[in-house]
């Protein structure tokens, strides 16, 4: 057989994947599952990318060639967190009501479950091991987590990039780690400050970093926002706290060093 758009893809299978468990079914039900499988796709590609990423900057080479391509990697991860972030929109079409109408269809479901967008928080840098016991049912999605938590982030990935460089690294901020953001270490912000003074090319994936983490942040925002407009200050599925759980992540940088040399810029 010869290979068509439809069996390329898997169309046919793809379209069966949305399954409502309301009666009816509810008419957003297709809307909300349609969107999250989206994000789970999304989430799919940009953990490709950020281990692309990783390899490009642990790769040895051509220093100008590799900078661009790190460059040019970080702009499409930040292409697609905006496209995340505009389908926020979609899901704020969905009223109050709607949602209601078929959320105690979903049990235990929920959003806080997601392995992938772990995962991507665990790949920044954004780190709790705590977390991992959400996932204690699934083997395959504990695994690849655990094995986040082994490897570098992609900061301490940049960060050794730097140090093949021939810039002063300290060999304990390339150490992975288990739990929260890499600390803040004043050797780190001195080099960066010389790099943004003087390498201009660098710096340009500096401010690409701190793009990164911008968008992370206003990814969780508008998250924080359309679950306090659909339900309030409601319990989230799955017993997580909903909107006062989404609101204690807001603001937390995964790349504090570079926040902070901004006051001295």
């Amino acid at each position: 057989m010869s290979v068509t758009y439809s069996n390329y893809l898997k169309i046919e299978e793809l379209l069966k994947l949305q399954e409502p468990r309301s009666e009816k079914p509810e008419h957003d039900e297709i809307l909300f599952i349609i969107i999250h499988q989206v994000y789970e796709l999304w989430f799919k590609q940009i953990l490709h990318e950020a281990d692309f990423l990783s390899q490009l900057l642990a790769a040895e080479g051509s220093a100008t060639g590799s900078v661009s391509k790190v460059g040019h990697t970080l702009k499409r991860i930040l292409t697609i967190l905006k496209t995340m972030v505009a389908q926020v929109d979609i899901l704020e079409t969905m009223t109050p009501m709607s949602f209601s109408s078929f959320r105690s269809r979903l049990d235990e479901a929920s959003g806080f479950q997601s392995a992938q967008f772990r995962e991507f928080e665990f790949v920044l840098g954004h780190r709790d091991r705590r977390m991992l016991r959400f996932h204690a049912e699934v083997p395959a999605a504990l695994e690849s987590l655990q094995r986040r938590l082994d490897e570098p982030s992609v900061y301490q990935a940049f960060l050794g990039f730097l140090k093949r460089r021939g810039y002063g690294i300290p060999d304990q901020a390339l150490q992975p780690l288990d739990d929260g953001p890499p600390p803040e270490m004043q050797e780190i912000r001195e080099i960066l400050i010389d790099i943004y003074r003087s390498n201009d090319r660098l710096a340009a994936v500096c401010e690409l970093l701190v793009d990164l983490d911008e968008g992370l942040q206003e990814w969780r925002y508008r998250h924080v926002k359309m679950v306090e407009r659909t339900i309030g200050t409601k319990q989230g599925t799955g017993g997580s706290r909903g909107a006062a759980y989404l609101k204690s992540t807001l603001f937390k940088p995964v790349f504090p060093d570079l926040w902070t040399i901004r006051a001295e810029l």
